[in-house]
């Protein structure tokens, strides 16, 4: 009976211990656990600070290249700028220099020519002048020798009469005299009908 109450107490004992034991034990573990846990959440947000630490120093990095990159590309194109105003100043400067000389080239020919043609005009008025002196010298010839085989001509004169024209005459039309209608009366005579309403007579050679 002893034996088996001493027995009994050792169970009780032993299972005691190993309780004890194995509550240690998840204890440690779950210590550890939470270690191993705070130890990875560090890594992590040093991880993570790391990250965001190079991030930044490459967002700095491309800023100052871009930067780098916008100043190189306006010193160029301020450079290309410069560059073409040279070469239009110079292109300017030539073309102003061909232009001056083509300017005093074309100056000296246009007074060349005007020149010539000058020469050539008074010439030419020589000439004429000449030929028209020479003709005109003949015309006068010709007139003098004309004028000297002319004979004087008397006019004819006119003789109105007070005698009243009949406007229904029947004398024959035989022409015409300053625009006025010539009729030849009974007796020969030729005569026309003045504003008066008269007879004006006139000579033969008169009548158109």
């Amino acid at each position: 009976m002893r034996k088996l109450v001493l027995l009994c107490l050792l169970f009780v004992f032993s299972n005691s211990f190993y309780a004890q034991e194995t509550g240690t034990a998840k204890t440690l573990t779950a210590a550890e656990k939470a270690e191993k846990a705070k130890l990875a959440k560090e890594k992590r947000e040093k991880t993570k600070l790391a990250k965001e630490k190079a991030e930044a120093k490459d967002k700095k990095a491309k800023t100052l290249e871009n930067k780098a990159d916008a100043k190189i590309k306006d010193e160029a194109k301020s450079a290309k700028s410069k560059s073409t105003k040279a070469n239009s100043e110079a292109k300017e400067k030539v073309n102003n220099a061909s232009d001056k000389g083509q300017v005093q080239s074309a100056k000296g020919k246009a007074k060349a020519a005007v020149n010539k043609s000058d020469a050539k005009v008074k010439d030419e008025g020589n000439s004429t002048a000449k030929k028209a002196k020479t003709v005109a010298n003949k015309a006068d010839a010709k007139v003098k020798d004309e004028s000297k085989s002319v004979k004087t001509i008397k006019p004819k004169k006119e003789r109105v009469s007070k005698e009243k024209a009949n406007p229904n005459t029947t004398d024959k039309v035989i022409g015409k005299y300053n625009d006025r209608k010539v009729y030849e009366g009974p007796r020969g005579g030729k005569y026309y009908i003045n504003k008066n309403g008269n007879k004006t007579y006139i000579d033969d050679e008169k009548v158109d």
